[in-house]
């Protein structure tokens, strides 16, 4: 019986949500959908849009008019009007296809190394006497030219040399003294 029911019937029964009108519809049809969405498409998304069409066939199903022309001809023109979407839309390759990002941080050892580098460096700068850590934080942090900072300090530029050479020897030997004491950072 059902190889002999028109596709207008068929409508006519899946408007009424007959499952089994739709199911036929869909054996007859559903490879010639893939195929037209192939031509249109490509493979690559062809299943898709035509299964996607078969789900419009039946949700939309009322609004087909057997007067206006054969069911084919109304199925032919969702797969294209899916295809022609699909197209416009831009095209996203599965997540496993995606690389790795490259990221701007530093590898995680790097980043423990620095890290236990400038732990070490700031235990230094605070066994430093006062005006030493003054001198250090003026000059390399803040970036003041060697008058200007000596200037803040109240002392002469040929102190602040001085102060600067007794700062950096001070760094130098805590520096030294942890790796030597410890083999390594702590």
């Amino acid at each position: 019986m059902a190889g002999s029911e028109t596709d207008e019937t068929l409508m006519a029964l899946v408007v009424a949500r007959d499952q089994r009108a739709f199911r036929v519809l869909t054996e007859r049809h559903m490879a010639r959908a893939i195929g037209f969405a192939e031509r249109v498409v490509g493979n690559a998304e062809a299943d898709d849009i035509a299964q996607e069409a078969f789900l419009r066939v039946w949700t939309k199903a009322a609004s087909f008019d057997a007067g206006a022309g054969r069911f084919t001809t109304w199925l032919y023109r969702i797969v294209l009007n899916l295809a022609i979407d699909k197209k416009r839309r831009p095209s996203h390759a599965p997540i496993e296809d995606a690389g790795e990002i490259a990221s701007s941080e530093p590898e995680p050892v790097v980043q423990i190394i620095a890290d236990e580098e400038a732990r070490v460096v700031a235990d230094a700068m605070a066994a430093l006497p006062e005006r030493q850590r003054a001198a250090i934080a003026l000059f390399h942090t803040e970036g003041l030219s060697g008058r200007e900072a000596a200037e803040a300090i109240s002392i002469s530029e040929k102190a602040f040399e001085s102060l600067m050479t007794r700062a950096r020897s001070a760094l130098k030997q805590h520096v030294e003294k942890t790796y030597l004491t410890h083999g390594r950072c702590r």
